[in-house]
């Protein structure tokens, strides 16, 4: 259980009132156990924020790939504005050329730090730099992921509308192509019967040790974070099996916070080298 602290909305367990008799919140506000029995409604927005980074080590210059006559982020920013979920889309990029490419087509772009390790530190700098609300939503979209149906940006982000106290939500999606199972680029993950993920691996998970046959599922990037948490989140410290795998939501679970995985029907194909582009083209044309 947690309590939202009134002033700025940041969540903190309520089992640090154990031992003492109020807990001073990072924004200055004393919250005692009287704000327990309190409700604080707030209006929650979401916002739509995409990082975008040039140097791509498999696809260097990707966002910026051309392809149905529009660059890969004019696409992605695109698909994000047929939601009408968002109060705003943005794009996080560190590089001029995605910045001027952003402008060109009318986005809104916000520029951020070359030294951010992840997309996820991006979109936390820029979410900063917006002055999102500690209490508001962060839908993280990938740069490279042109082609998605609008509806997975509710799919996404609703679990934290209806439960103020879950932190982060990413979607999964059944495995229908076999070599995707094999496949490292994508990403299985394996979730509990109420939603929780239970693991994110490059490798086959769950592994059908009597052949009895088993769904799969695979990992879309995409991920809603309560602003407060988002915060919280970059400023933890890299895990072993984060570092093993090279799965960045992976830190989450091994410091001990849920993430809820929606299983969308919805198709959405991200591109990781050139190559894609032809997948995406026949993916498309049906």
């Amino acid at each position: 259980m947690a309590i939202v602290c009134p002033k700025c909305g940041r969540q903190y367990d309520v089992v640090l009132f154990d031992f003492q008799s109020y807990l001073r919140c990072d924004c200055g506000y004393k919250i005692t156990k009287d704000d327990l029995h309190r409700r604080y409604i707030k209006s929650t927005h979401v916002y739509v924020i995409i990082p975008a980074r040039y140097g791509a080590t498999r696809f260097p210059g990707k966002p910026l790939a051309t392809w149905q006559d529009k660059p890969l982020i004019q696409h992605v920013y695109e698909c994000a504005l047929k939601s009408p979920l968002p109060k705003a889309v943005v794009v996080a990029t560190d590089d001029d050329r995605i910045a001027r490419c952003v402008e060109s087509f009318g986005g809104q772009v916000v520029m951020t730090a070359d030294t951010h390790p992840s997309g996820t530190d991006r979109v936390a700098e820029a979410s900063s730099l917006l002055n999102i609300s500690p209490t508001d939503i962060v839908v993280n979209v990938q740069g490279d992921m042109p082609f998605f149906h609008p509806e997975i940006i509710e799919e996404v982000a609703c679990p934290l509308l209806k439960d103020t106290l879950l932190p982060m939500a990413t979607l999964a999606q059944e495995i229908t192509v076999e070599g995707d199972i094999t496949d490292p680029n994508c990403v299985k993950v394996a979730f509990s019967p109420t939603g929780r993920a239970l693991y994110f691996s490059r490798a086959p998970i769950p592994y059908d040790r009597d052949k009895k046959g088993v769904v799969y599922y695979k990992h879309l990037g995409i991920y809603a974070y309560r602003k407060a948490f988002l915060d919280k989140y970059v400023k933890l410290p890299q895990t072993p099996l984060e570092a093993t795998e090279k799965l960045e939501q992976l830190r989450v679970l091994e410091h001990g916070y849920p993430i809820y995985v929606a299983v969308t029907k919805y198709q959405a194909f991200d591109i990781n080298v050139p190559e894609d582009l032809k997948k995406l083209e026949e993916l498309a044309s049906y």
